[in-house]
């Protein structure tokens, strides 16, 4: 008998790596069965990385959700998996000890079987301890290599790393190609030199289709053999997602190897389910450069699971950019252009930023500075101004030690800026939270859930399930629904090229629709003070203090030129905004939360 290929359905990725949202709890639910129905699966990744925070933002409890979703699985014993991020566990920045421990516990508990465990930097520091903890709570340990492509990216470089990981006990190992940019060739003798260390290993292949390598990379490594293959299937297969089920099924039975048939009923009951979700309202959310393939890709590196939130930020980037040109009498620009800018701009920082591997966080870290430096050239002024609390901590080794140096460019910035080096384990910078968190929740009166599952919430993300708890998550995703369904007007014969500033074109059910909007000032110049304006360098959300025990500035306060003054939270991290000038603030123009747009004024000073 041929040796046999196993397939894992990426059903989370597949909607992180096409749009903001993913299917409710009833949808998961709803779609289980017709899963299982297909007969070709020995896994499902079901939930990690940014189920949670996406289930908070949408108003749901994710505790709730991931019980009902994994359990049809689980009897019928279709293997769960979920991804989780070594130091950050399933959140976007570093988190303490008992949080991680705690996590593994309680996932184990709500059905997943596997931890893909992964760390953005390759740092084994970050770990030893995921390991350690998912096989304590009795889950299946998966260790990945982050692949990406550079002269320090080599094929003997992730060997040695598989072997570390292999040593240090993790069960199998995860190719982990989350951009699509892994070489076949390469690919195939990494596999090679896993399994001759360690033939036992498990070996299990994730790779975006993007930059249209996937294909020949997941017959290259099946032969060089991997054991399992992640795969996606119609409508969210292929563009910034990953290769489809129904090609690769056939790629590997032509070249010999045995695969599970598949059950095309069940398949036409998914792929029509999916589109039924797509249809009710997350296709609102999808933006349509995301179902292609782009080759620009391979250069740049970003990351397929990074894409469907990073069009989404790019339009509101465009428009609030687009805002300020129009001010200053300057052409506009359209999202392609915008777009090709910033894949150049990650290109040309990547090595000066010491080339992380390009995954969740450092990919945002990375396109984040990158797009700050486009939006800064095009104003004007000098580059690498908007640098994130987060994006230094990676920078300066207390995420991770960097597989490279750091340009000069960051050199001299950080000693201009007083800046210091860490060069000790990262987890040690993060003391235990577990107790105080209790007793926070305690006063707040809320549970803390069976096996603690809510006590990690609050713990792993804190802003967003406050908001669920007070209602205002939910409130605020209805308004984005209702607001998208009242801008939402058909018309196929659209000319993208004629397009309207405040413009975009979303394809639902193979039609075309326009979508025009606008986006009035959040306060009119009239009702402002007269004084020294502070402007902001960004869009996103306004928060006057960081974290509940900062205190915040007031009116009357007198600050000083380089002061932080408040923070903004855009593509998904905190922003420090520090003040152009000095003087004493006479007003405050924005409350907590509001959304603000490059350029707008927040404070008045005198």
């Amino acid at each position: 008998m041929n040796r046999e290929v196993k397939l894992c359905l990426v059903y989370r990725d597949m909607w992180q790596s096409s749009g903001k949202f993913m299917p409710s709890g009833k949808q998961l639910e709803k779609i289980a069965e017709p899963i299982i129905n297909m007969g070709c699966w020995d896994r499902i990744e079901t939930n990690g990385g940014g189920f949670e925070q996406i289930q908070l933002l949408a108003g749901e409890n994710p505790n709730k959700v991931l019980r009902k979703w994994t359990k049809p699985f689980n009897e019928v014993k279709i293997k769960t998996q979920m991804l989780e991020r070594g130091l950050n566990a399933l959140s976007m920045s570093p988190v303490s000890k008992d949080v991680r421990k705690l996590m593994f516990n309680v996932k184990k508990s709500q059905g997943t079987n596997i931890s893909r465990s992964f760390d953005g930097l390759n740092d084994i520091r970050n770990l030893k301890y995921s390991i350690e903890y998912s096989i304590d709570a009795n889950m299946i340990s998966q260790s990945c290599l982050c692949i990406t492509h550079s002269n320090i990216h080599t094929v003997e470089y992730y060997i040695n790393l598989a072997k570390e990981l292999i040593n240090m006990g993790t069960n199998e190992i995860a190719i982990k190609d989350m951009a699509g940019i892994g070489r076949p060739t390469s690919l195939g003798k990494i596999v090679k030199g896993i399994k001759n260390f360690s033939p036992k290993t498990l070996v299990q292949y994730h790779g975006h289709s993007g930059p249209g390598f996937s294909v020949a990379s997941s017959l290259e490594v099946a032969r060089a053999g991997a054991d399992i293959i992640d795969v996606a299937m119609e409508p969210l297969s292929w563009g910034t997602t990953h290769a489809d089920l129904l090609t690769i099924h056939e790629v590997l039975k032509d070249d010999g190897f045995t695969v599970k048939d598949i059950n095309m009923n069940g398949y036409r009951d998914v792929k029509n389910l999916t589109q039924e979700f797509i249809d009710e309202n997350l296709g609102y959310f999808i933006n349509p450069k995301n179902r292609f393939m782009n080759s620009l890709l391979i250069e740049s590196g970003l990351p397929g699971g990074m894409m469907g939130s990073l069009m989404s930020d790019l339009e509101k980037s465009l428009s609030s950019l687009n805002k300020w040109l129009s001010k200053k009498n300057k052409e506009t620009l359209n999202i392609n252009v915008l777009f090709s800018m910033l894949l150049d701009e990650v290109k040309t920082i990547w090595p000066i930023m010491g080339y992380p591997p390009l995954v969740t966080p450092y990919s945002q870290y990375v396109k984040n500075v990158a797009l700050g430096n486009v939006i800064l050239g095009i104003k004007g002024k000098e580059k690498w101004g908007l640098l994130d609390d987060n994006t230094w901590d990676m920078l300066l080794g207390k995420s991770g030690k960097l597989p490279g140096s750091l340009g000069k460019e960051i050199n001299n910035l950080a000693l201009k800026l007083n800046k210091s080096f860490y060069n000790d384990e990262p987890q040690n910078l993060y003391p235990d939270k577990l107790e105080d968190l209790k007793i926070e929740m305690k006063e707040k009166d809320w549970t803390l859930g069976k096996d603690n599952e809510e006590l990690l919430e609050f713990a792993l993300h804190k802003n967003q399930y406050i908001d669920y708890k007070s209602g205002k998550a939910k409130e605020s995703f209805n308004k984005m629904i209702e607001k998208s369904k009242k801008t939402l007007v058909k018309d196929d014969n659209i000319d993208s090229k004629n397009l309207k500033v405040n413009s975009t074109i979303i394809e639902l059910d193979n039609s075309k629709y326009k979508v025009e909007y606008t986006i009035d000032d959040l306060k009119n110049k009239n009702q402002y003070m007269s004084g020294i304006e502070v402007l902001s360098p960004l869009e996103g959300k306004f928060y006057l203090t960081k974290n509940s025990n900062q205190s915040q500035v007031k009116i009357g306060d007198q600050i000083k030129k380089g002061d932080t003054i408040c923070y903004i939270e855009s593509m998904k991290v905190i922003n420090a905004i520090k003040s152009e000038h000095s003087g004493k603030i006479v007003q405050i123009c924005f409350e907590n939360g509001q959304e603000v747009f490059d350029d707008d004024v927040l404070f008045i000073l005198n």
